[in-house]
């Protein structure tokens, strides 16, 4: 099956958000992100679903010994070559759930906004579980399950366009959502955040830290959507650890 992420159309909109062009700080949730990420100093690291490398060339810089982005998108790999330079950074097309297949075990795995496009968390989860080495860290950022939970993700608007709420429904009914991204439908999976951080525990991980990230002060003053994101959550970060 085709990623949408390999579709040119797709692509080419997705290359024009302010992330994709201006990197981690254009991130709202990044200055919440960043401390949850350990010392890197000759760490390895995973980048599960690591698009343009952002998070690699980070963990690159900031001392890790290796660095391995995986992402289903030949497309998004492309693309994060050609932005790289760091020698001890290997990127490879590949799905996350099939990490199984990598030979190292690493310090430390990363994935940012990208689990909530896998249907077996589980599975995944297990999996990430199996390739850490001991006491490795899980550092994670979807969509919240709030944000995800109704399916189309929009705000309801009043006939002037001026929002007026943002509408929760089928919260409990996980699975399957698809929503409209960048004038494409996209599937992605919601689940609760009783299942986002039990499944962890369930699978050997001690829980570190749950944030529900705002944006920047700085941003909150350019940007009214930026103010918008104060009326519900739309990110979730979670970092966990195996247990010793």
């Amino acid at each position: 099956m085709t990623d949408i992420y390999d579709d040119d159309s797709f692509f080419k909109a997705y290359s024009n958000m302010p992330r994709s062009k201006y990197g981690l700080n254009a991130a709202g949730e990044w200055h919440e992100l960043r401390k949850l990420f350990p010392n890197f100093t000759n760490k390895t690291v995973l980048d599960l679903g690591c698009g343009y490398g952002w998070h690699c060339r980070y963990a690159a810089d900031h001392g890790a010994a290796q660095v391995v982005g995986i992402d289903a998108s030949a497309k998004m790999i492309a693309k994060a070559k050609s932005m790289t330079q760091q020698t001890n950074i290997t990127y490879r097309v590949m799905d996350m759930l099939a990490i199984n297949q990598l030979k190292s075990k690493f310090d430390v795995i990363i994935s940012s906004l990208a689990i909530h496009y896998i249907q077996d968390y589980a599975g995944l989860i297990q999996q990430i579980h199996n390739q850490l080495k001991p006491n490795g860290q899980l550092i994670m950022s979807v969509e919240h399950p709030i944000f995800t939970a109704q399916g189309n993700e929009e705000w309801v608007d009043d006939p002037t366009g001026k929002h007026q709420y943002w509408p929760v429904d089928h919260y409990f009914a996980e699975g399957q959502r698809t929503t409209d991204f960048l004038g494409f439908p996209i599937k992605k999976y919601h689940r609760t955040l009783t299942t986002y951080i039990n499944t962890l525990l369930d699978h050997g991980f001690e829980l570190d830290r749950v944030i529900e990230p705002t944006p920047t002060d700085k941003m909150l003053a350019d940007s009214q959507e930026m103010r918008d994101e104060l009326r519900r959550p739309m990110m979730l970060l979670l970092a966990a650890h195996l247990k010793p």
